[in-house]
């Protein structure tokens, strides 16, 4: 039942205070209500989910209570309640919670008035923001790669013309050596180099110019079955178990099979290389609950979620941003492309990335991409 602020007087009290209940429970931001001795009196399903509180268990309960050591939220609340005015944070708030980190929020505080223009309590707006800060850090990241892949791959039409000419030069010396010639030793270095180079400047090239993908259905289950069984393989020895948790349900996704392999193998053998014994890597599908992906006079389609997780070094904060960037590597015989190519697949199929990860306790990295193209 909505509290006395939230009531409209006229024709059809009933029906409005139905339309409003509804609306509050149906919005996507926390509402709390608060009388003028700074009680709760309203608490909608938004507020309790992101809260982590019950409606019954806050009815009733002071502000101060609800934004214990919240500076911001206590003097929003404050403001609006003593001075009869709006107010609002945008810049850096956080919602501290018991058990779970604390949120990116925007938060605006006004005052409710009555038909006789006295104030009769404030009511505050919540906003999470988690969702958005991930989606200026994908952008951020795309952006990035888009300059770093153009100028790369500038560089590499340069520097690939004379490599071609280096390695004939020393495929020329080689055939004019004997067999056991010592100088075979050093032209068979050249070769190998000369090749090694010229792989990392053609992953390069992939950044600024990668081939567009070729659509199709591809069956999830299936690739990262296959993956998972290569992976098996390369980790015996070390004692680590993979796990794999994939919902048959989900039909399958279009998208470029040769370029998902690609990403999947590169993000399960990144999970597997950051266990050094004795860890587990667990993989993961589901329909997202999160993000829906929507185009412009069509409807909006349901994206599936590929999570990869490991128990193992984890990820340092300050080495987060720069993960992405090319030859940025913490392998001791790390590229440092593979992330970077993997964020391009993911922003050529229209998906997202996103990274949890605790240092010395594990890392999960969830690929989100849409169903329907």
């Amino acid at each position: 039942m909505l509290p006395d602020q939230f009531k409209k007087t006229g024709t059809s009290p009933g029906t409005d205070s139905a339309l409003y209940g509804m609306i509050l429970d149906n919005i996507d931001r926390a509402v709390v209500a608060f009388d003028q001795k700074g009680q709760i009196t309203l608490f909608n399903p938004a507020a309790e989910a992101l809260m982590e509180r019950s409606s019954r268990q806050m009815i009733g309960q002071h502000y101060q209570a609800l934004f214990k050591n919240q500076k911001t939220l206590l003097y929003l609340v404050k403001v609006a309640l003593e001075e009869g005015r709006s107010i609002t944070d945008d810049e850096g708030l956080y919602l501290h919670r018991s058990n779970a980190e604390p949120l990116p929020v925007n938060a605006y505080a006004a005052p409710i008035y009555t038909s006789k223009s006295s104030q009769d309590g404030v009511v505050m707006i919540i906003r999470d923001l988690s969702r958005i800060k991930e989606l200026e850090g994908t952008l951020r990241r795309a952006d990035r790669l888009s300059m770093l892949g153009t100028l790369a791959a500038g560089l590499a039409h340069e520097i690939k013309n004379p490599l071609g000419g280096i390695k004939g030069a020393a495929q020329l010396l080689a055939m004019e050596l004997t067999e056991e010639s010592s100088l075979q030793d050093y032209t068979r270095i050249m070769i190998k180099e000369v090749e090694r180079i010229n792989f990392i400047i053609e992953e390069l090239m992939d950044l600024g110019n990668p081939r567009p993908p070729e659509i199709g259905e591809v069956e999830l289950i299936k690739i990262l079955g296959d993956i998972v069984l290569l992976q098996r393989e390369a980790a015996r020895g070390q004692s680590i178990k993979f796990h794999l948790k994939l919902d048959p349900s989900i039909p399958p996704i279009q998208g470029d099979e040769s370029l998902l392999t690609r990403l999947f193998l590169n993000l399960i053998k990144n999970a597997r290389e950051a266990i050094t014994h004795g860890g587990e890597v667990l993989i993961e599908t589901r329909i997202s609950s999160t993000y829906h992906m929507t185009n412009p006079g069509r409807r909006s389609s349901p994206m599936v979620d590929i999570s990869i997780s490991d128990n193992g070094c984890g990820i340092n904060p300050e080495e987060m941003e720069r993960i992405f960037t090319p030859y940025f590597t913490t392998k001791n015989k790390g590229s440092g492309l593979g992330l970077a190519i993997s964020q391009k697949i993911i922003e050529d199929h229209h998906g997202l990335l996103k990274i949890a990860s605790t240092p010395d306790e594990g890392t999960t990295m969830t690929v989100s991409l849409p169903l329907h193209r």
